[in-house]
């Protein structure tokens, strides 16, 4: 029987940056993965510049495109918004590609990596047992990476108290005359759904388009619907070759606790994606990071890890997806509200939304006091 200090399950942006950084302090890691690598994820695979700036080694190798502008069409009735920036605001990545880079750093570092071990069963006490298809693995610690649908959080005993939204994501091949048409900047098109957005990112030979609900509703959306509306706007009518992921992506963190029974949960597992994009990678490796970091500070004492990790998430990760959900709510359900701000403040938006992609800012504490004061200026002056 294989045992280690910590085992992480799943490979992705999470689960890797938490093994590499588990690695340069000695501990003995194994990722636990149910496929081979590399393998295809549904992502849209923007990596925002505040998540680049976290890894710690260069990714050039792994990135088809990157994008110092981002155009922003917050609804048919307002013009395109630019943002432009000196450093990449978003680099286009193929999640195959980016995950397994990070893995094998990780290896190169001493990191264990079991493939082809689907989870079936844990059997916890001081130490876990976990049970895969391909035999038992022993750790003290469990890291949870294993994405939205987190069967280990299952496993471990975890309700579900997470909001979860749905997603659309197609690799799409089109003429050259559009290609080029469409692959100079990132786009994004607000309400392309309702209470959502569309997006195309221009990957080195494709693009990735797609549409998420971002807030919770009880009204019935037609996903597939709104994407073929969708392509008209982008003025798509010819497709060469298509592929279509459906996904979904939690928006809101557990409303109960990210650690039991020396389980850590991290990225989707833990619903840390920002409530107001949807954009999941860049707290996907923080999260990663910190629950390593929890770890390796609390000298493999589980109380204090638990502790630790909950600690930096309440004063770092939490607070901001706390202030975007309501932002996201004001946003994408009470258009009349939003649009009346645009009109006159649509390039202050577009640019303070930029500035969290680059990491130079956090959501404000007063923003509703502000918008409400924008309001009043917008329509009395």
């Amino acid at each position: 029987m294989k045992s280690f200090d910590v085992a992480i399950i799943g490979s992705g942006p999470s689960g890797a940056s938490a093994a590499f950084e588990l690695s340069k302090s000695g501990i003995s890691t194994v990722i636990i993965e149910k496929e081979t690598l590399p393998r295809y994820k549904t992502c849209g695979g923007g990596l925002v510049f505040r998540g680049l700036k976290m890894m710690p080694f260069d990714i050039s190798s792994v990135v088809e495109k990157e994008f110092y502008a981002i155009d922003t069409y917050f609804s048919q009735k307002h013009p395109c918004i630019t943002t432009r920036r000196k450093e990449p605001i978003v680099s286009m990545v193929m999640r195959d590609a980016f995950d397994n880079l990070i893995v094998e750093k990780a290896r190169n570092n001493g990191v264990t990596l079991l493939q082809n071990h689907k989870v079936v069963d844990i059997t916890f006490g001081e130490t876990q047992t976990i049970h895969t298809t391909e035999g038992d693995v022993t750790a003290k610690f469990i890291i949870a990476a294993d994405g939205a649908l987190s069967p280990i959080a299952k496993i471990a005993g975890w309700k579900e108290t997470r909001t979860i939204i749905p997603a659309l994501e197609y690799e799409v091949e089109v003429p050259a005359a559009d290609f080029e048409r469409l692959s100079n900047d990132a786009r994004f098109d607000i309400d392309a759904i309702p209470y959502g957005y569309g997006w195309c990112f221009p990957k080195k030979n494709h693009l990735s388009i797609g549409v998420a609900v971002v807030i919770k509703t009880n009204k019935k959306i037609n996903l597939k619907e709104y994407y073929a509306a969708y392509l008209k706007r982008l003025g798509i009518t010819e497709i060469l070759k298509e592929e279509g992921h459906g996904f979904v992506i939690p928006v809101a963190p557990r409303t109960d606790f990210f650690v039991q029974k020396n389980v850590f949960l991290t990225g989707d597992s833990a619903g840390l994606a920002d409530p107001l994009v949807a954009e999941g990678i860049s707290n996907s490796i923080l999260s990663g990071i910190q629950a390593a970091e929890a770890i390796i500070e609390s000298q493999l004492d589980p109380e204090k890890a638990a502790v630790l990790y909950t600690e930096k998430l309440k004063t770092g990760i939490l607070p901001e997806i706390e202030k975007a959900k309501v932002l996201s709510y004001h946003f994408y359900s009470k258009k009349s509200f939003r649009n009346i701000i645009l009109m006159k403040y649509g390039q202050y938006a577009a640019e303070a939304l930029t500035d969290l992609f680059m990491g130079e800012r956090t959501y404000p504490k007063d923003y509703l006091k502000s918008i409400t004061k924008k309001i009043k200026d917008a329509i009395f002056f």
